[in-house]
């Protein structure tokens, strides 16, 4: 790693975006890596910078180059819920299909984590398949009820899958439904909202 690419990572990790724009200027590579391979572009996600994103999207770099846990620059705003980053990254032209260590693609952290503003921004600015399942067996909608504590914003999300064409009868790894889950776990706002749609 020359000292520029340091200076870079470092510069984007701290979200100081006049340093990132010196350092490329200097030379310094936008897919340069640290040791757990993570891009200046990825630090700068990973703290919400979003002014660092800019100026590294401005000068080409990928988001979606993945470190060694499989995160990427847009895979990690799933996780972040920042709409302010999620739109810095699409103009870059993120790959919607492109997954996490789980299998799952960033609809489906943010659901489970109950990033409301998030999912509805996604889901109204992309076309990212609301189906999509993970290794575990599990979609959007299913890891919302699952990990989800049944919460008003758990219970926004629920609307906003189904509103987006999530299909509420698909089961788990298990055989196990959104809806089973709900139940069992006392969602009685949840429920109401799957049962509606049998």
């Amino acid at each position: 790693m020359t000292p520029n690419d340091r200076t870079l990572l470092d510069a984007a990790e701290r979200g100081d975006a006049d340093a990132v724009r010196a350092a490329l200027a200097a030379g310094a590579r936008t897919e340069a890596r640290d040791r757990h391979r993570r891009t200046p572009l990825l630090l700068a996600a990973l703290g919400d910078h979003v002014a660092a994103a800019e100026a590294l999207v401005a000068a080409g770099a990928d988001p979606d180059a993945q470190d060694d846990r499989d995160d990427s620059p847009w895979l990690v705003t799933g996780v972040t819920g920042s709409v302010r980053m999620m739109r810095v990254l699409l103009p870059a032209g993120p790959d919607l299909k492109l997954r996490n260590r789980f299998g799952g693609i960033a609809l489906i952290p943010a659901a489970e984590r109950g990033h409301v503003d998030y999912v509805s921004a996604l889901l109204r600015e992309t076309d990212i398949d609301v189906d999509h399942v993970n290794r575990l067996g599990w979609t959007a909608l299913l890891e919302a009820v699952i990990l989800g504590d049944g919460g008003r914003a758990h219970q926004k999300i629920v609307e906003l899958l189904i509103a987006a064409g999530a299909t509420p009868g698909l089961p788990d790894g298990d055989g196990v439904t959104a809806l089973e889950h709900a139940e069992q776990r006392g969602f009685t706002e949840i429920a109401g909202l799957l049962r509606d749609l049998r």
